[in-house]
């Protein structure tokens, strides 16, 4: 089990902005290949070019699995490309053993003309079986996939869903040494996400799995290490899952505001405070999991409304609706009695999910429910802990052993 799998070794890749000059220097390099020269110095950046990538380096042996993250345009499809065998890297050496199920890019390697069947024995051809072994194992295939009857239509003739669902069977029921997943289950429905997990706890056991998610719970899920990438390098590398997803997440800036409703009333300002500490001008405020968080709310309301309705919403960083505190649920009216209103709510120990989450106010009148603002992503913060789950909320419980 200790069998190293994939070794990476210092490898960069660079690309060119222009694709006049980048097609110039394809040819200048493809000659001295050519000639047996190496093409430029291995460090330096030609006019116009960038590095994707840039000094990656790690090992992972079988049994082990790699959380690969990092934003959008980070260097993550670049590095999985080289690891695929797709493109070459500009410096370093990548070594890989074994066989490699991919699925990089939703239905890649898939020829949209052939049916179901003959995909399945191109693909399982390609990673190295006979067609005895992919015999044995086209059933299972068949089953995972959940195609059904279409197995032999044209694969063009499938849906995003369908495809993912084959590409993924495919390269997990084949049992590889290495397996490589590019934020496919974000395509699948929960049935078959349910199934992918199973199938990757079992292949993960005996193989080593590079997986891309920008769903930090999934990743905290299944990874036993985790890489960060940002701007083509390493911004974070180790086994401490939670402290390299909290890297993550303090990538990202706030959301900008959105306003609704009817514009009777207005949010004045918005303030958090946790474990006696307050909100720090121009930083994100921190809130350690299970501590208490006080919101405090100015606000103003057209006079003509009697008494106000204060709905507070809680949502992650993919926008899902994770929470919420709602004034009348709490016995709570707040009566528009003056020209600025001020009201605190203390939500009492916070038990989210580690991460980023933005918090959304709807205000209405108490008498008509007529909506006088809908401000949503108002002030972001963020949970931190010291272990992350799958869930956006974490009961810690009250545990006894029976006798």
């Amino acid at each position: 089990m200790s069998e190293t799998l994939i070794k990476v070794e210092g490898v960069s890749k660079k690309f060119c902005r222009s694709l006049k000059r980048s097609l110039w220097y394809g040819i200048k390099d493809l000659g001295s290949e050519l000639l047996g020269r190496r093409h430029g110095r291995a460090g330096e950046l030609r006019t116009g070019e960038f590095w994707a990538v840039k000094d990656i380096g790690f090992e992972l042996k079988r049994g082990e699995c790699l959380g690969l993250i990092g934003p959008n345009g980070a260097g993550k499809s670049t590095l999985l490309k080289m690891l695929n065998g797709l493109i070459k890297p500009d410096r370093g050496r990548i070594t890989m053993r074994g066989r490699v199920g991919a699925l990089i890019e939703l239905g890649a390697g898939f020829n949209p003309i052939l049916t179901g069947r003959e995909n399945i024995y191109v693909n399982g051809t390609v990673l190295g079986f006979t067609k005895g072994e992919i015999d044995r194992k086209f059933d299972e295939i068949v089953e995972f996939a959940a195609v059904g009857e279409f197995i032999d239509s044209p694969v063009q003739n499938y849906s995003s869903g369908m495809k993912v669902r084959l590409g993924f069977a495919v390269a997990a029921q084949m049992d590889p040494d290495i397996l490589i997943i590019d934020e496919v289950l974000a395509v699948g429905d929960v049935g078959f996400r349910s199934k992918c997990f199973n199938a990757i706890n079992r292949i993960s056991k005996k193989a080593a799995v590079i997986f891309v998610s920008h769903t930090m719970p999934q990743v905290a899920r299944i990874c036993d290490d985790v890489l960060l990438l940002n701007k083509g390098q390493a911004e974070f590398q180790g086994g401490d899952v939670p402290k390299g997803i909290e890297k993550y997440y303090s990538n990202f800036a706030s959301e900008n505001c959105l306003i609704s409703g009817s514009g009777r009333a207005e949010i004045l300002e918005v303030r958090l405070f946790s474990g006696g500490n307050s909100e720090i001008a121009g930083e994100r405020f921190i809130v350690s999991y299970l501590d208490d968080l006080t919101i405090e709310l100015d606000l103003r309301a057209d006079r003509s409304v009697e008494a106000l309705n204060i709905n507070i919403a809680f949502f992650d960083k993919e926008l899902r609706g994770v929470a919420q505190i709602y004034s009348l649920n709490s016995d709570f009216r707040l009566v528009n009695d003056r020209d600025m209103l001020s009201v605190s709510v203390n939500v009492g120990e916070l038990n989210l999910n580690p991460g980023i989450y933005t918090l959304s106010f709807v205000i209405t009148d108490e008498s008509r429910g007529e909506t006088l603002i809908n401000h949503h992503a108002v002030k972001d913060f963020q949970v931190v802990g010291s272990f992350i789950g799958f869930t956006p909320v974490q009961i810690r419980g009250k545990w006894a052993r029976g006798a």
